[in-house]
């Protein structure tokens, strides 16, 4: 199958609209090829990974400050958390020569027409995309959400295609753009005693980690949740199963807008595997996720993903009259700490000592050698904990972290 452009496309890739867009479509083109790609589709937003200068280097600032001398973005294009608070990083202890570095990381993007709005919840800030769109984006709890809730069509992209997608407009068509990539291939049926309606982000942080394992990577239709599902469970969930090996897209009934078998072709349709989730592989993913006794503990982290109003309004509610031992950060995006100002939720959190952090979070931010041991009710928060920053994590509901915090220890 070979790839065809179209006139407009030909151009970009000779080189008429400037090198940073030429270099754009050679990416598109190359994994266009890969992937067996017959044609580009145009997409309604993009969303960057490739922020924190923790995770890029030198030699990734090199070359975003390279594509920014003649690039412009082409579509609505939002960025993943930066390795600090843009703003306010000297309270966060980020030295001088990494802000700097930082700094120049967003400006670059900013340059090239990309809103510096650095949150891996887009869809949270405005850049909310109808069921059916095609996206470029790249974080991965985002592109699960948008698969999996939204009903949106995203590949989950590196940084540099991403890049790619946001100065042209484009991306290939292949994967989960394509109906046949999104077909499901395996049904999990929930035998799960505790997951009722309100069990909590770190509960559904778990059964995504749990069911990433068992589909290892295949679209699942998922059957026997809750009736209702709040907002920050699907955001814990989606960002914990893609995370742990599953795929960024799961057919989860009663949620997901394609979920219905009749859309695939009724019960023909219906995947030749079937496999049951239970309580053991949830007390499994639970353990695996949490190291246990951590005294004393120094940090507590929620928002990963970044924190809605509500969830802020909820922390607020939870720390009034109270103060935290344990360094505390709540991470959200800016836009959102915007409002929650407005509302008086961000001075209600400060009063207690917790910090309301903006544009980053602890999976990004540069922690080694500052923090040991970390308490959050994120899963995917866990899993970069340990990796980036090599620390020691607790995993717990909202009300044990903060309670965890007010004592300094873990209740």
């Amino acid at each position: 199958m070979s790839l065809e452009l179209t006139a407009e496309e030909a151009d970009l890739l000779a080189g008429r609209g400037g090198r940073a867009a030429r270099k754009a479509m050679e990416i598109l083109v190359a994994l266009g090829r890969i992937y067996g790609a017959d044609r580009l589709l145009r997409v309604a937003s993009v969303q960057v990974s490739g922020v924190s200068f923790h995770n890029l280097g030198e030699a990734g600032l090199e070359w975003l400050e390279e594509m920014a001398a003649d690039g412009h973005a082409a579509a609505l294009a939002t960025l993943n958390p930066a390795g600090m608070d843009l703003e306010a990083w000297r309270e966060q202890g980020v030295d001088e020569a990494f802000a700097a570095r930082q700094l120049r990381v967003v400006e670059a993007y900013r340059r090239m027409g990309i809103a510096a709005e650095c949150t891996c919840t887009p869809y949270l800030i405005g850049n909310l995309p109808a069921p059916g769109e095609h996206l470029a984006w790249s974080e991965s709890s985002a592109v699960a959400f948008a698969n999996t809730v939204l009903g949106a069509r995203t590949n989950r992209e590196g940084g540099p295609s991403a890049l790619a997608a946001a100065l042209t407009g484009r991306t290939p068509a292949y994967g989960l753009h394509l109906d046949e990539g999104r077909r499901p291939a395996v049904e999990v049926s929930l035998e799960i005693s505790e997951l009722r309606e309100g069990a909590g982000t770190a509960a559904w942080g778990a059964l995504g980690c749990a069911l990433g394992r068992l589909t290892a990577g295949r679209v699942p239709l998922v059957r026997g949740a809750p009736a209702r599902v709040s907002l920050p469970e699907l955001k814990s969930f989606c960002a914990a199963v893609v995370t742990f090996g599953g795929s960024p897209l799961v057919h989860l009934e009663g949620v997901t807008p394609e979920a219905a078998l009749a859309r695939w072709g009724g019960a023909r349709a219906r995947p030749a595997e079937r496999l049951a989730l239970t309580d053991e592989h949830l007390a499994a993913a639970r353990a695996s996720l949490d190291d246990g006794p951590t005294d004393p503990l120094d940090m507590v982290c929620l928002g990963c993903p970044h924190a809605s109003l509500a969830e802020l309004a909820e922390v607020a509610r939870r720390l009034e009259g109270r103060r935290v031992k344990a360094t505390t950060w709540i991470c959200t995006a800016r836009a959102t700490a915007a409002a929650a100002e407005r509302l008086g939720l961000v001075a209600a959190i400060e009063r207690s000592g917790a910090r309301v952090v903006r544009d980053t979070c602890f999976v990004v931010a540069p922690l080694a050698g500052h923090v040991r041991t970390v308490a959050t009710d994120s899963a995917k928060g866990c899993f970069y904990a340990r990796g980036h920053n090599a620390l020691s994590v607790r995993l717990g509901t909202v009300e044990q972290c903060l309670e965890a915090a007010v004592a300094g220890r873990w209740p």
